[in-house]
């Protein structure tokens, strides 16, 4: 490596990139001359929304750009020094060692037929340790992320640890080298506010302790206020503000940084309080898993007793952490579970046991969201073509169902013509908006979103949100919403539900459980969700 600055010189500093894009892009460049430092011991969060080029930039430090992604110009320097030419092999002895990165997706990063301690062990064995010493150093590690028993998570695999114990498993492997630049990708999106908040406090605590500089890759303000010192925004590529994380947070100068802060803080939802009837009711449903052979058969109690009422035109949220029974309860609601006890009933209709044509004739009239608009649409169809589907089925004459996806792709924010084409063509939030118009084509009485809006940017967040709510109001639809983020629940529920291990703990309106929690667990929730109130962090 080249030295290029002085004694004092930040741990990264990103000079004038500039990283091309393949002739059939969508702009000139992915990264058009982006400049930041990020010092030791500091954080600098890089925020934008998906295709902004915040990645980019990163796999620019890790010298992994493809060469459908040349770098055209500019530096990135590493303690004074330029880093190698991309792709150099000479990054071998620098990534993990001197630059670190924790992904998004711990379980993509880690292999699933290999025991935790081996696969920390070959990051040791890559870059040339004493094999005697492994053993303690892995230990000494995950002691560090604060994980309990470090002996048994190393002889774990990875799908015997929960998703919060694989991010700290990943970022001890990060860190078991002692890197000096920790670049983190997304690292909480996919976690509960708990899980969260507790690697967002290690991510600082390590930060401190250890001497780190940390470029921080999100799309959420809410997570920038609880981590950040330093914030650089992007946008198509450009970075078009940069400042102290206070600065940005509480007097943000241009459009775009407005809008995604404006995005971390949705307002409650201003719906007249009337009286209204009964739609759906559930009386002390019990559900219970059953697995394992004849020597070892195990239960697990997924719902416990649960009782809930949506009224017509009403969302109920249901609120809590992954595990907690959220999602069972749902399957049991949709008949797509047989419950152990307990009573269902549909507009007045006992449905518990519903089976043959009368539950396809119920189906017709509750229809589901589901997290991952990617997987949820079949890549072989026209987008028309999956709309219509349900329609069809039910009777309706293809010409017919035809014209009503197209009526509800206008409806839902899309051209007519996006029916033409293949969900491959579409954003994620363009992809959620034809689940929703999907969903809509049955003119339901009842939608269940599950985790609808939490694969998506905090922007786009807010665009399908008040998407749930303008078409609420049009199409009268009652709706179960289904959340680990507190934040969202708020801004789209009248009541909310809180479980956890399959048990309610608390339940009210949204003003009652935001303002004056009763259970523990829920105030551990609130405590623990990202601050949207960022003019409290003026002065701080």
């Amino acid at each position: 490596m080249t030295k290029v600055g002085a004694r004092d010189a930040p741990t990264l500093l990103v000079s004038d990139l500039t990283v091309g894009l393949p002739p059939d892009g969508d702009r000139k460049f992915a990264v058009e001359n982006a400049s930041l430092a990020v010092m030791a011991g500091q954080t600098r969060c890089l925020v934008g929304e998906s295709g902004s080029g915040k990645s980019v930039i990163g796999n620019a430090i890790l010298g992994m750009l493809p060469d459908a992604l040349p770098q055209l110009s500019g530096s990135v320097a590493l303690h004074g020094e330029n880093l190698p030419k991309q792709r150099d092999p000479a990054f071998n002895s620098i990534r993990s060692a001197r630059i670190a990165t924790i992904f998004q997706d711990a379980s993509a990063s880690l292999n699933p037929i290999k025991r935790i301690g081996k696969q920390l062990a070959e990051i040791l064995q890559v870059h040339g340790f004493d094999a005697s010493s492994h053993k303690d150093r892995i230990r000494d590690v995950l002691a560090a992320v604060r994980l309990d028993e470090p002996d048994r998570i190393m002889r774990a695999y990875p799908h015997q640890i929960s998703g919060g114990q694989a991010q700290r498993v990943v970022i001890a492997g990060a860190l078991l080298l002692k890197p000096s630049l920790l670049i983190a990708d997304e690292p909480t999106t996919a976690l509960d506010v708990t899980t969260q908040a507790g690697i967002l406090k290690l991510i600082a605590d390590l930060k401190k302790e250890l001497g780190l500089a940390v470029l921080f890759v999100t799309h959420d303000f809410g997570v920038v206020a609880e981590i950040a010192d330093h914030v650089s925004v992007m946008k198509d590529g450009v970075i078009v503000e940069h400042g102290a994380a206070a600065d940005i947070l509480t007097s943000p100068q241009h459009a775009y940084t407005q809008k995604l802060i404006a995005a971390a803080q949705p307002s409650a939802p201003d719906k007249p309080i009337t009286a209204a009837e009964e739609l759906l009711q559930a009386q002390d449903i019990n559900l219970v898993y059953r697995s394992g052979g004849l020597l070892n058969r195990q239960r697990t109690h997924a719902v416990r007793n649960v009782s809930l009422e949506i009224a017509k035109g009403q969302t109920l949220g249901l609120v809590g952490e992954s595990g907690s029974g959220k999602s069972s309860l749902a399957r049991a609601l949709l008949r797509l579970e047989e419950t152990d006890s307990g009573t269902i009933r549909y507009n007045g209709h006992n449905i518990t046991h519903l089976a043959g044509p009368d539950l396809q004739r119920l189906r017709k009239s509750i229809q589901v969201v589901l997290q991952d608009p990617y997987s949820a649409l079949n890549p072989r169809k026209l987008v028309r073509a999956s709309i219509a589907e349900g329609p069809i089925i039910h009777g309706m004459p293809k010409k017919k169902a035809y014209a009503r996806a197209e009526e509800l792709l206008e409806l839902t924010g899309l051209s007519s013509t996006a029916g033409q084409r293949y969900p491959h063509e579409f954003s994620g939030g363009q992809r959620q908006r034809i689940c929703i118009a999907r969903a809509l084509a049955l003119e339901p009485e009842l939608l269940v979103a599950d985790e609808a809006v939490s694969a998506l940017d905090v922007s786009v967040q807010a665009q399908i949100l008040k998407l749930f709510a303008d078409m609420q109001n049009r199409f009268g639809f009652a709706m179960l919403f289904i959340t680990h983020d507190l934040r969202v629940a708020r801004a789209v529920c009248d009541d909310i539900i809180v479980m956890k291990s399959g048990e309610v703990l608390e339940r009210g309106t949204v003003t009652s459980v935001f303002t004056h929690p009763s259970h523990d667990y829920t105030k551990a929730l609130l405590a623990a969700a990202p601050t949207s109130d960022f003019l409290a962090l003026r002065g701080k």
